[in-house]
């Protein structure tokens, strides 16, 4: 194995009703766990989105309504991807801005607590796109020479992913092998939420990335009008987002 882990990494991918971070949910993950002595386990659970899921979405993954409809609900199961993640980083292709908010949002829907600061996160897509700019397929065939059969499942798509992961740290000197230098090195953007809506100043201080106080602190802007904050509150903003809101705005009262 190319990749020096000091803790657990969890590798994951999600199948979703659609792309909407904040009113989309999952309907099948898988996660594998791979430990610093190289050992793994993995887990998939099919999930009742309880919601119908749209046909063009059906026809990318392969499930549909009635493959789900005797599945727990991802609350019922939220316990156990929480138990599986705990204490682990998280890596996936594309879960940098799709993933891992998406599984943000379900967990804290589950009145589950998921804090960012807790997880390295490490995208293989930011460092595939970086090196040779393609897809998961093309990926698979370009570092690991193989075809990735039954794309769009969460468990071909998982280990492919791991695959693909490693092979790029034996592939390129120049990428490091431990999670907290990858970790920087497959970041896009600076956001102090996971949506990308709470940017990051040269101070490291947050900053709106949207709306009418565009790059303006957030601490300052909840200052000068905490009417904002609960409009914030009210609007259509995903959960994960809505808490970093709330943090900033109990420390902008001193």
């Amino acid at each position: 194995m190319n990749l020096k882990l000091y803790k657990p990494l969890c590798i994951f991918d999600l199948e979703t009703t659609g792309t909407n971070i904040g009113k989309d949910r999952i309907v099948e993950i898988c996660i594998l766990k791979v430990n610093p002595d190289a050992s793994r386990e993995s887990k998939t659970w099919k999930v009742n989105p309880e919601m119908p899921i749209p046909l063009e979405s059906s026809l990318i993954h392969g499930i549909y309504d009635q493959d789900v409809k005797e599945a727990p609900t991802f609350k019922q199961i939220a316990s156990k991807v929480m138990e599986m993640i705990s204490g682990a980083d998280l890596g996936g292709f594309n879960s940098n801005r799709f993933d891992v908010p998406l599984l943000a949002e379900e967990l804290l829907r589950a009145d589950l607590d998921f804090d960012l600061n807790k997880f390295k996160l490490v995208d293989a897509q930011t460092i595939f796109h970086k090196k040779e700019p393609r897809n998961l397929g093309a990926a698979y065939q370009f570092y690991c020479g193989k075809m990735l059969e039954n794309a769009h499942s969460a468990e071909a798509d998982v280990m492919a992913t791991f695959e693909v992961l490693d092979a790029q740290i034996g592939r390129y000197e120049d990428i490091p092998n431990e999670i907290a230098a990858l970790s920087e090195f497959t970041f896009h953007n600076k956001n102090a939420d996971l949506a990308g809506f709470i940017g990051l100043n040269d101070k490291m201080e947050p900053v709106f990335n949207f709306g009418k106080y565009k790059g303006q602190g957030v601490k300052a802007v909840f200052q000068k009008d905490l009417g904002y904050y609960g409009w914030l509150q009210n609007a259509d903003f995903p959960l994960y987002t809505k808490k970093v809101f709330t943090k900033i705005q109990l420390t902008s009262k001193f």
